[in-house]
């Protein structure tokens, strides 16, 4: 048996992988809230005598760098030590890939029904992969083949500086230079850029905020999971919601051409995270194609390239299986 984990600031998602059951489908797994524990071998030492289950080596992707195994988690107030985690827990291995990594290595091995095509291609085979996932953050890694095997390899290229495209764009930066030192890709195009694009469209008046979603977000912490639900179940109502989704789309689809130029991802560009799959009628409009191949005289290079959302939602844990299993 393997122990997978899915280490999060919110959320930490363990699971058991066991041969007889398949390599895709895990034995049992279970989601606890990170916040409530003060560290991660509390969790797996609940997990394992909750269900009586203790296999000998652990994987387990984290939301930050991984550095000599060791890794101090975004948003949370955890340091995570894989020698301390292997000691803590009677296992004998106990290995930390960041998030993206861990995502990535799943990628050879998605069948049809763990993502849908955005754009088919023709994929090179042994070719480099590259993955973009907008969730609470913007992550971003690619695979690359090393003669026998992909090997993954993680980025932060979600902290790169934002460029505009559009005169829109333009002013969408220059509003957020006035809130931010720093204006990354991460700040408009990731649950927590969200909100940052409702307020510019909002407080430069170019649509207005109906008085039921300002009395709604005023009651909340988190608006991203409303605005989304509304641009996707209530687009008439809501064309502010609508517009800001738009906005994200074309920033993600001209980011993923970036990145696709940079790693030369002739075998494919994946889109992950927890957002994507939410807005996939957004995400299925010709606009995304037309913005990711439009880079200028490179746009020719970009055409071929097949573009797959992944829409399989434990996809950390089934890559995190991958890695731990040899699979790829």
């Amino acid at each position: 048996m393997l122990l997978v984990g899915d280490i999060g600031g919110t959320n930490t998602r363990l699971a058991v992988f066991a041969r007889e059951q398949g390599d895709s489908t895990p034995l049992v797994k279970k989601k606890y809230p990170s916040q409530e524990y003060c560290c991660l071998e509390d969790i797996v030492t609940s997990f394992m005598k909750e269900h009586g289950l203790f296999p000998d080596k652990g994987v387990f992707g984290v939301a930050g760098p991984v550095k000599r195994n060791r890794a101090r988690i975004t948003n949370l107030p955890w340091i995570i030590d894989g020698e301390e985690l292997q000691s803590a827990t009677c296992l004998t291995q106990a290995v930390l890939l960041n998030d993206i990594q861990a995502m990535a290595y799943a990628l050879p091995f998605l069948n049809g029904d763990d993502s849908v095509c955005i754009c088919h291609g023709i994929e090179e085979k042994k070719g480099v992969k590259a993955l973009i996932a907008p969730g609470t953050g913007l992550g971003m890694g690619f695979l690359t083949w090393d003669g026998k095997k992909y090997r993954a390899h993680g980025s932060e290229g979600g902290h790169t500086e934002f460029g505009p495209r559009t005169e829109l764009e333009i002013e969408l930066l220059n509003y957020l230079r006035q809130r931010f030192e720093h204006v990354s890709y991460e700040r408009v195009c990731s649950g927590m850029g969200i909100p940052n694009l409702y307020a510019f469209l909002r407080d430069t008046g170019k649509y207005e905020e109906p008085r039921e979603l300002r009395e709604q977000f005023e009651r909340i912490s988190d608006i991203t999971p409303v605005i989304v639900h509304a641009a996707v179940c209530e687009p008439d109502k809501y064309p502010i919601c609508v517009a800001v989704v738009e906005l994200f789309v074309s920033i993600l689809a001209a980011q993923a051409g970036n990145l696709a130029l940079t790693v030369a991802c002739s075998g494919g560009l994946y889109i992950g995270g927890g957002i994507p799959p939410r807005i996939l009628q957004y995400m299925h409009q010709k606009t995304f194609v037309r913005i990711f191949t439009d880079k200028g005289r490179l746009s020719a290079a970009l055409r071929d390239i097949p573009i797959h959302l992944i829409t399989r939602s434990d996809i950390a844990l089934f890559g995190a299986a991958c890695y731990g299993r040899g699979l790829y």
